[in-house]
């Protein structure tokens, strides 16, 4: 569904008390956010996937000017056991933003370096996150427009990985799906990585009780679009889930959360949230990928800050294109299947372009438990896969 296209940030400034009569008119525009009646909402099917990304499947890109590239890289070496041919080190600019000029040479070595056995990218930094208005996670995938920068509210790229039944995207597609290993400093990286790690087959091993996918419809009518594609709230017995939807500006406290998807441009009482490992979150708004952002809108380093594992954001203005954010049925589905946390991210956004995945890559808490890597890391455990 292609929506008006209503800027967020236009919004963002006709809610405030200097707004310009342009923006107001903007924000009249914005489609209506009452919340969808739970008699109107029906599950969405998606393609049934039998296998997912392993440890072995992913490369790793090291950016050797900034050390804290260099330390977070050396831990997921450790902690996913990744060997020397799955690792890239190169020098890039320590910046929110590369040129396109830089942005063709990181892509010409990540293509010189790693072969077809390489189906996704673990970027091993905060920054760059972005090469002009484009994310550095979609350009990587889907190449650089080079003129969409003048359009940014416009439709862009379509992804041929959207609700994908394909487990090999580079195989399938042709594209490597890609996500930074983002966080505030090293030692936020570690226990986002360890959280991860720690995720692998939980639901199985030591879930008591149903986990939680808390979805919020807000009163910003602009950045509540995704209301409308919510799931039936109540138990999900057979995925060990119990889905909400509440009406809420921001959320509440709330115990065991496995999902978190709400629409508003600031984030407040995430310390009130009790996040099981492998938990995504995200906020619809323009600018949550801006990863280095200070002030204003609220970026996805809020989320994995608080504790979830993974989350997106847009680095300019997208418009409230549903389209450009993650679809939030098709992110629980493929995720609660068993897929990885970025093969479910990157699955439920139809335009990615502009937007940038953050998190462990890997995490994968409906799918099997890994083996341990040599030396160490995981202990493995068996248990049993859901059937749907």
């Amino acid at each position: 569904m292609l929506l008006a296209g209503v800027s967020l940030a236009a919004v963002a400034t006709a809610q405030a008390p200097s707004a310009a009569a342009s923006a107001g008119s903007a924000a009249a525009e914005a489609p209506a956010s009452e919340p969808a009646p739970e008699a109107a909402r029906q599950w969405i099917q998606v393609p049934r996937v039998g296998t997912r990304l392993m440890p072995a499947d992913i490369g790793l890109v090291i950016n050797t000017a900034d050390p804290y590239s260099v330390a977070v890289g050396a831990y997921y070496i450790e902690r996913r056991g990744l060997k020397p041919r799955q690792v890239l080190r190169l020098e890039l600019p320590v910046r929110g933003s590369l040129t396109p000029e830089e942005f063709a040479a990181l892509r010409q070595q990540v293509e010189s370096h790693f072969g077809d056995t390489t189906q996704a990218l673990a970027l091993a930094w905060t920054v760059p996150y972005a090469v002009q208005c484009q994310s550095i996670t979609g350009a990587l995938a889907l190449g650089f427009d080079a003129d969409f920068c003048r359009r940014s509210c416009d439709r862009s790229r379509p992804s041929p990985y959207f609700n994908s039944a394909s487990s090999m995207p580079w195989r399938d597609h042709q594209l490597r799906p890609s996500m930074l290993l983002a966080a505030r400093d090293v030692e936020q990286a570690r226990r986002l990585i360890d959280r991860g790690v720690s995720a692998d087959g939980r639901l199985g091993r030591r879930w008591s009780g149903p986990a939680n996918a808390l979805y919020l419809s807000t009163t910003d009518a602009a950045r509540n679009v995704r209301h409308r594609l919510f799931p039936p709230a109540g138990p999900v017995p057979a995925l060990g889930l119990a889905v909400r939807v509440e009406q809420a500006d921001q959320p509440r406290q709330q115990q065991r959360l496995l999902l978190l998807q709400t629409g508003t441009a600031q984030l407040s009482g995430l310390d009130g949230l009790g996040w099981v490992d492998g938990a995504l979150a995200d906020h619809l708004t323009s600018f949550g990928g801006q990863l280095d952002r200070v002030g204003g809108q609220s970026t996805a380093l809020e989320w994995l800050d608080s504790g979830a594992t993974a989350s997106y954001g847009t680095v300019s203005e997208p418009c409230n294109h549903l389209q450009k954010f993650p679809h939030p049925q098709v992110l629980l589905l493929h995720y609660a299947q068993g897929a990885t946390a970025i093969e479910a991210y990157w699955k439920s956004v139809a335009w990615p372009l502009q937007g940038v995945f953050v998190g462990e890559p890997l995490a994968a808490p409906f799918g099997p438990v890994l083996p341990a890597p040599a030396g160490g890391g995981l202990e493995p455990v068996s248990m049993r896969a859901p059937k749907r």
